[in-house]
């Protein structure tokens, strides 16, 4: 079985009305605006898709199971709006698709009762979770416990967006440090965090013995690596944490899941460890 355990999905109501939306969202509008079409290219300006164009992505790619995530909106409305999206995807394609959450977390009671409304509703994930769409740390617990201690009483993982601080830049790289990632990880050990997009980088640090232990409950997911490393992450990535850590996700549409499949399978890997990553970890990890 093949999992991808990250991608995106935008309401019909928002990608046939972007510019209204740009307006609304500070984030939203960074992301789909000009500048993003400089780094895509004219022809993936709006680089946003809907459920039928993921399965058919996924039938083509031969991916049997996606995890959806909407759009860290600044707006509660709108993640509901997403969330409800999100959640007759699921209804619609149960044995394709896994619904995450996606929260507003400037307001505490809100963004719990969304979580557990969503939950009771099907969803098995909060996230992918980007704090500096809302102003706010990542290891600001006053901000975060209501999030984590839901997720925790609902037993499900929580996906945190982490970007590497060094490198070329791109549109939407955050300046949230790793030291930040990690105080949050310390804070909350007994919850399943999947770190987006390798973690930043965090896992490297999984070389320390104390890092290791406290990233216990830590799992890290492929998205965008194409952008971001060599092939040799993957080989890198199962020398140093193992192949149990590790979590296929493609970021989709961002970049085709067929793309990922061919550089995983030419790393190097064991079938093995390729069928730890592709989807075994995840069944775990989402309690499928």
């Amino acid at each position: 079985m093949i999992v991808d355990v990250h991608t995106h999905v935008f309401p019909e109501e928002v990608r046939k009305n972007v510019s209204k939306y740009r307006k609304r969202d500070p984030l939203f509008r960074l992301l789909f605006g000009s500048e993003w079409s400089k780094t895509l290219g004219e022809s993936k300006k709006v680089a946003m898709i809907g459920v039928e164009e993921l399965i058919a992505a996924m039938d083509e790619s031969g991916v049997d199971k996606s995890v959806v995530c909407g759009f860290a909106w600044s707006d509660q409305g709108l993640c509901r709006d997403g969330n409800d999206y999100i959640l007759e995807s699921i209804k619609r394609y149960p044995d394709r698709l896994i619904g995450f959450v996606s929260i507003r977390l400037n307001d505490s009671g809100d963004t719990v009762k969304e979580i557990e409304r969503c939950v009771g509703l099907g969803a098995k994930g909060v996230g992918e979770i980007v704090t500096e769409a809302h102003g706010v740390d990542i290891d600001d617990e006053k901000v975060m416990a209501p999030v984590v201690e839901a997720s925790k009483s609902l037993n499900i993982p929580i996906m945190v967006h982490a970007n590497e601080t060094v490198g070329h830049y791109y549109v939407g790289k955050a300046k949230t440090v790793l030291r930040q990632y990690y105080n949050f990880i310390l804070s909350w050990p007994d919850v399943d965090i999947i770190m987006a997009h390798w973690g930043g980088g965090l896992l490297f640090y999984e070389l320390m013995p104390e890092v290791a232990r406290a990233c216990e409950r830590v799992y890290y997911d492929t998205a965008a690596s194409i952008f971001l490393y060599s092939a040799n992450v993957y080989p890198s990535a199962v020398q140093i944490i193992g192949a149990d850590k590790i979590l296929f996700g493609t970021d989709y549409p961002l970049i085709d899941q067929r793309r990922y499949l061919k550089q995983i399978e030419n790393s190097g890997l064991s079938k093995g460890d390729m069928e730890k990553i592709y989807g075994e970890n995840a069944r775990r990890v989402l309690r499928l």
